[in-house]
């Protein structure tokens, strides 16, 4: 549900990669970036999805497209293997195309497109080239840290945004994300994909035709970051103009069991904390989780399904 623009006259935004806030200046045709990307479209998994929002998920499932690599990678990642570890098969952009058009056809009620910006160059052209034939919204799934001047590019092509909001306080997201400029980032981020879809929209089902949810996962012993997020929220944000869904699911995965402080779950005083929290200063549209989602089978198999 998109009217792309042609970029045959982009630049080759691969030879000195600045998709990211990393900016790390990397020629990905010779060597990977940051996020651990050449300029090879690499995914791992395409398939319908039914642990996303309900409003996302739907009764069919999200046509959900697990992208190679990632501009945070951090440590407690629960798709690390793809993530962080370089999963995942090589695709050319004809057949990311044709990977759309087959979710649409197995009945998705959406095209969830995760952790896609170090390949938007390539994710692009593939959605230009079934622009007259895909009539299903796009999601644009990330981690909330993306530049304005990237998501300028999204315009034409984004109905909905699902970013992460993880880390308001620098010195968290430096030592989980390695990523101090993390809150700098998302804030000016989120705010930006607002103005871009305007107030969510929902069809006769209640599925979501456009807006933005913004996820954010308590994480352990740090339930008053989470408070000073919702409270950032609150008074930054325009009333009624997103959805909140906050997430109890933290599972420690990956490299947490370097972090003792977080190498567990959480309590229900932290997430209950939080959710009070939230309810206490309005934010009351959009969804929480069952404390019993901290499971590790809520992370999909990744086993190149539909790739």
């Amino acid at each position: 549900m998109f009217g792309g623009k042609s970029l045959m006259n982009q630049p080759d935004e691969y030879k000195n990669c600045s998709l990211c806030p990393r900016n790390c200046h990397a020629d990905r045709h010779l060597r990977k970036g940051y996020c651990q990307c050449t300029d090879r479209l690499t995914a791992a998994r395409a398939a319908l999805h039914h642990w996303e929002e309900p409003c996302i998920s739907g009764t069919n499932g999200s046509g959900t497209v697990f992208f190679t690599g990632c501009t945070l990678r951090c440590c407690f990642c629960q798709n690390y293997s793809v993530s962080s570890e370089g999963f995942g098969k090589e695709i050319t952009e004809e057949r990311l195309s044709e990977i759309f058009l087959e979710l649409q056809d197995a009945g998705a009620h959406n095209i969830n497109l995760v952790t896609a910006t170090q390949y938007l160059p390539s994710v692009l052209p593939a959605l230009d080239r079934v622009k007259d034939r895909l009539h299903i919204p796009v999601v644009y799934n990330c981690g909330g840290y993306e530049k304005p001047e990237t998501l300028a590019r999204l315009r034409d092509y984004v109905d909905i945004y699902l970013p992460d909001l993880k880390y308001y306080d620098s010195a968290l997201s430096m030592r989980y994300s390695m990523a101090p400029d993390y809150f700098s980032a998302a804030s000016k981020a989120i705010p930006y994909m607002i103005e871009q879809t305007g107030a969510p929209r929902f069809d006769d089902n209640g599925l979501l035709k456009s807006g933005v949810i913004i996820r954010h996962m308590v994480l352990p012993g740090c339930r008053k970051d989470s408070i000073r997020l919702l409270h950032w929220i609150k008074e930054n944000l325009p009333d009624n103009h997103y959805l909140i869904s906050l997430l109890s699911q933290f599972t420690p995965f990956y490299k947490s069991s370097g972090y003792p402080e977080i190498n567990r779950r959480i309590t229900t005083y932290e997430y209950e904390s939080v959710l009070e929290e939230a309810v206490r200063l309005g934010l009351t549209d959009g969804y929480m989780q069952e404390k019993s989602s901290a499971k590790e089978e809520y992370t999909p198999p990744f086993d190149l399904e539909g790739i």
